[in-house]
């Protein structure tokens, strides 16, 4: 066939396909879309949605996935406990959701495990300028984890009984907390403290007990590495506790107790104060609105002056080594740390941002805000469990013989060598 004749059968072609698909737009036919990008979806686990205003994450969530029309979330959510044994059970199976919220203390046994990804490399990917982070959790100089927001933990107080005790201003020192923990204990009506001590989520070892010895400056680690023995500021507290305990001033039950369970102890009125996480006060607030209640520094050692340690823990977050869509995990990531976003998510969860550009407007809106935001200023972030290895495991081999010393069967110095010993195993 000429070349000449093949130029004229594919000028007939392109005539009859032209006629093709001018009939079929009139009859309102449109051709499948074969080269349109397939939906990706990706998982998102975490305990924040239980936690913030009913359907506020999933707005947050609805938007990306509006400006990310190729990706789509499913979102994971549970109570804190639930979350933890997801993730580590995840990470054991590589089963773990694409974009995971993470607790500081998990985050070394996860990076030993490789169940998490390098985060240095998924910002680059997402195109997200570092810079504006507040925080990254490394481990051997890799990002594993970024505070996405940050809570410190306060002193809660339930003003109308410990009004009813007699007590009129919140406890500064521990001779003040101890003497109101006691008067609202002799009340009949509620225990003057609350404090869980559960081994099964131990956490209660950073949030309640060593909170109070970084409160006055203190420390439990020398040079990186464990310093219980020998240590006064760590005997001062343990004994002030167990003064405590022997007053009857603890909530009972208090070795099975677990976060939640405090924060229900509270929130009904059966404690008159707790230490805990900022993330909470809506929670209170919806479950009884009528609950008077406030939040102040945490009590120091008598006559300590010095700055002090602000207990914190941060709603952190991490991809999965193991996710087959590290880009669209990464987008979501980057989306949550925007300036915008964590603004939004700051606000809803009455925390403190992990984009240095955002400026969160909750902290004006209610005294009590305001006032979290005095704490946080007045002192100097301090979690040392944070990026430790075993992290939850310290808390629990703190915990066990801890709990031995509050029942009176060992002293306070063979406490602390029992867990100095076993903290050394770890490190």
């Amino acid at each position: 066939m000429g070349n000449s004749s093949k130029r004229l059968l594919k000028s007939r072609k392109v005539a009859i396909l032209a006629l093709i698909s001018t009939a079929a737009m009139a009859f309102g036919y449109t051709a499948p879309a074969h080269a349109a990008s397939k939906v990706v979806t990706i998982s998102f686990s975490q305990w924040w949605e239980p936690e913030l205003p009913a359907g506020a994450l999933k707005g947050i969530i609805s938007t990306f996935e509006s400006q990310n029309p190729g990706i789509k979330v499913t979102l994971v959510s549970g109570p804190y406990s639930a979350t933890k044994s997801q993730t580590i059970a995840g990470a054991a199976t590589g089963t773990m959701s694409d974009v995971v919220g993470l607790d500081g203390a998990w985050v070394s046994d996860l990076a030993k495990q490789g169940a998490l990804a390098n985060l240095d490399n998924a910002f680059t990917r997402a195109k997200f300028p570092t810079s504006q982070l507040a925080a990254k959790i490394k481990i051997s100089n890799t990002t594993y984890m970024v505070p996405v927001v940050n809570y410190i933990y306060p002193l809660f107080t339930n003003d109308d009984l410990l009004k009813k005790a007699g007590i009129t201003s919140a406890p500064t020192n521990r001779s003040e907390f101890a003497a109101a923990a006691k008067a609202v204990s002799a009340t009949g009506t509620a225990k003057g403290w609350v404090i869980p001590l559960s081994q099964t989520n131990p956490n209660g070892i950073q949030n309640d007990i060593m909170s109070l010895v970084w409160a006055s400056g203190g420390s439990m680690l020398k040079g990186g590495k464990p310093n219980l023995t020998g240590n006064a500021a760590v005997k001062s507290v343990i004994t002030f506790v167990k003064g405590m305990w022997d007053a009857g001033s603890i909530t009972p039950g208090a070795f099975t107790l677990s976060e939640p369970d405090k924060v229900t102890e509270f929130t009904n009125g059966r404690a008159g104060m707790m230490i805990d996480s900022l993330s909470h006060i809506t929670q209170i607030k919806t479950a009884q609105p009528n609950l008077n209640f406030s939040i102040h520094a945490l009590p120091v050692a008598d006559g300590y002056a010095g700055k002090g340690g602000i207990p914190y823990a941060s709603w952190g977050i991490g991809v999965a080594k193991s996710s087959k869509h590290p880009l669209e995990a990464a987008k979501l990531l980057s989306y949550l740390m925007s300036t915008s976003v964590n603004t939004k998510l700051a606000d809803l969860g009455h925390a403190f941002p992990g984009n240095t550009l955002s400026v969160p407007t909750w902290v004006n809106t209610d005294p009590m805000f305001k006032t979290a935001f005095n704490i946080y200023q007045s002192g100097y972030p301090a979690n040392e469990f944070t990026g430790l290895p075993k992290a939850e495991d310290l808390m629990l081999k703190f915990d066990t013989p801890f709990q031995s010393y509050l029942s009176g069967s060992i002293s306070a110095d063979a406490m602390l060598a029992a867990a100095q010993k076993d903290w050394l195993a770890d490190f």
